[in-house]
């Protein structure tokens, strides 16, 4: 057991410079020899979020590393609510910090990501080439959930309301707004009401990693980057993946999971039918289920 509340007295919390010198806020959990492994949390993720997750391969054997995305969590800066204008910036930090955790961390390499990190991991994979033995995208956004708008009117909404000045702006309400809100976000996300309400926990300790809901110009450049990885790029990834994600996500494309996954040469999918986005928060029957499948390749695909 672990407390999801409170930091591991072992682990160690840093800071790695982005190549345009951007503080990244980086965790550091030494393992027992199984290899490293390299956590990316999603959009309004910070490290504390998914010790549950780090906790469990940290005892496997691995050495773990997190981080806090460049705009939230302790890596937010002057950046207000996580608004970002272009996706590549993440994309050029990933591929820096796993060259300088590559080259300071023993082998095998495996790199672990959730929703908006499983996009820019993709992209990265595509684009970079790193070299890691294995990679794990879990409810990748691959493309965003626009439902019920199809993707192309999705997009153009967008587009307006960037084009009209509303880019920094909030898509909808912050879900702490109302109680009935933020029962609908707890729906979307797991069905464990404990594991959400460590994230409010954290909410009231750090203020500042509740970034609320995206903006239109952070949504628009998630549309432009997802477009990005078209079927060609996606080919190009060699490294072993395993998708892991749910048929009812709410807010990333299962379809668009399914078809990057038969894309990739050297890919697997795991499609659960009973989960909500965060896949590694839900409840204990989901939750060890994806957990085993992910030991399971990496015990095939990155064996120490």
């Amino acid at each position: 057991m672990i407390d999801r509340r409170a930091l591991p007295a072992e682990a160690r919390l840093g800071t790695w410079l982005a190549p345009d010198g951007w503080r990244y806020r980086r965790l550091e959990w030494p393992g027992r020899g199984r290899g490293s492994l390299l956590f990316a949390g999603g959009r309004g993720d910070f490290i504390e979020k998914y010790l549950e997750a780090q906790h469990h391969w940290h005892a496997a054997g691995w050495s773990v590393t997190a981080f806090d995305w460049r705009s939230q969590g302790g890596s937010r800066g002057d950046i207000v609510g996580g608004h970002l204008e272009s996706m590549d910036p993440l994309v050029d930090d990933l591929a820096a910090l796993i060259a300088d955790w590559r080259a300071d961390h023993p082998g095998p390499h495996v790199v672990v990501a959730h929703s908006m990190g499983g996009h820019i991991l993709a992209r990265t994979l595509a684009e970079r080439r790193p070299e890691i033995n294995a990679a794990v995208l879990i409810a990748p956004m691959m493309m965003v959930n626009s439902e019920p708008l199809p993707p192309w009117a999705a997009a153009w909404t967008a587009r307006l309301f960037n084009i009209a000045g509303f880019g920094r702006a909030p898509i909808w309400r912050s879900p702490t707004a109302s109680a009935k809100a933020g029962a609908r976000r707890r729906t979307y996300l797991t069905s464990s009401p404990e594991r959400f309400d460590d994230e409010l926990w954290w909410w009231e300790r750090e203020p500042g990693y509740n970034l609320g809901p995206p903006s239109w110009g952070w949504l628009l450049a998630a549309m432009r980057s997802s477009a990005a990885l078209t079927l060609e790029a996606l080919r190009r990834i060699d490294s072993p993946c395993l998708f892991v994600a749910t048929e009812r996500d709410r807010l990333v494309s299962a379809a668009a999971i399914r078809r990057a996954a038969e894309a990739i040469p050297n890919a697997e999918l795991l499609m659960l039918q009973d989960s909500g986005h965060e896949i590694l928060r839900e409840s204990d029957p989901v939750r060890l289920r994806a957990l085993a499948a992910i030991d399971a390749f990496l015990a095939r695909h990155a064996a120490g």
